[in-house]
């Protein structure tokens, strides 16, 4: 069987916990070259930037780990050079960014994935077959974490196009968006915006799902345990998943748990759909998140430094 070359763009935390590890795991990639201006993986080329990359190693696909902000430029560029493409969540910086470059993905027959990493946690998919099967009274997504430990000096996070709390809160939302059988809505939010800072410290959310209520509160300066917690009341009971979906409880049953295998997933996605010559762009969440932008009451709060 052969094996995908794949080139890496942006060696920062999430690349070197997540994807350089699930990588080095998958007998169809092998890491071809990274671009990357402020890391270095040894025993692999590095260039400064994805063109340079490009057009000096042989390449079949490419997987983009830098911010959202600035991205759509980069993917164009491995688009137009034929080459398929996976992107870290949040997709793109907007949606117009992430539809152009679905649409330019399919004008040059190239396979575009937006990789949505906790909905491959082990709970997820038992979760979405659970529910199918029930009618939805309310859902509560508690999702809560340190972003100086998860984000350390990472200031892009709370500059315009960052995302802010919802960088986390995406993933939040993107579980539910996979296991709720009818879509999700947002009716009203409330965003705390440190001074001097674009994205939100701080979040909640008014939703609906069909005729139920729900409720979403993102925060991103819980110290100590962190919450990434989601219950759905449902006709036949409560249902809860818990640690980012890696738990999941159904009612009267005992808590299934196990181990973190998201991004091996994601990378098993990709190379098959490299493989069939198919694409996945899901947009569901992002457009969440843009709705909760536009609806929100932002309230300005006391100015935070990492």
């Amino acid at each position: 069987m052969d094996r995908f070359r794949l080139g890496l763009v942006g060696i920062g935390k999430i690349a070197r916990d997540q994807h350089l590890p699930a990588v080095a795991r998958n007998d169809r990639f092998t890491l071809a070259a990274i671009a990357s201006r402020h890391g270095q993986v040894d025993g692999v080329p590095n260039y400064p930037d994805t063109a340079a990359m490009i057009a000096g190693t042989e390449l079949d696909a490419v997987s983009f780990c830098t911010p959202p902000e600035g991205r759509y430029e980069l993917a164009r560029i491995a688009i137009e050079a034929g080459k398929h493409v996976m992107l870290e969540k949040p997709p793109a910086a907007t949606l117009s960014e992430i539809e152009a470059l679905a649409d330019f993905a399919r004008s040059r027959n190239v396979t575009l994935f937006t990789s949505w990493h906790s909905r491959e946690a082990a709970g997820v998919g038992p979760a979405r077959n659970w529910l199918s099967r029930r009618e939805i009274k309310a859902v509560r997504i508690h999702w809560r974490e340190d972003i100086r430990r998860w984000h350390p000096g990472q200031e892009w996070i709370l500059a315009a196009g960052g995302f802010g709390v919802f960088d986390p809160g995406i993933n939040a939302l993107s579980i539910a968006t996979a296991i709720l059988p009818a879509p999700l809505f947002v009716e009203a939010a409330t965003m705390d915006v440190p001074a001097g800072r674009a994205g939100p410290l701080a979040a909640e959310l008014q939703l609906r799902c069909g005729g139920a209520k729900g409720y979403a509160s993102f925060d991103f300066l819980q110290t100590g345990p962190q919450t990434w917690d989601i219950e759905v009341d449902t006709d036949a009971g409560t249902l809860r998943l818990s640690l980012g979906g890696s738990v999941l409880q159904l009612p009267g049953e005992a808590e299934c748990t196990e181990p973190d295998q998201e991004y091996p997933r994601l990378y098993a996605r990709f190379a098959e759909l490299l493989a069939t010559g198919g694409s996945d762009v899901d947009l569901r969440p992002m457009r969440l998140v843009a709705d909760a932008f536009l609806l929100a009451e932002r309230r300005e709060t006391e100015a935070f430094a990492f």
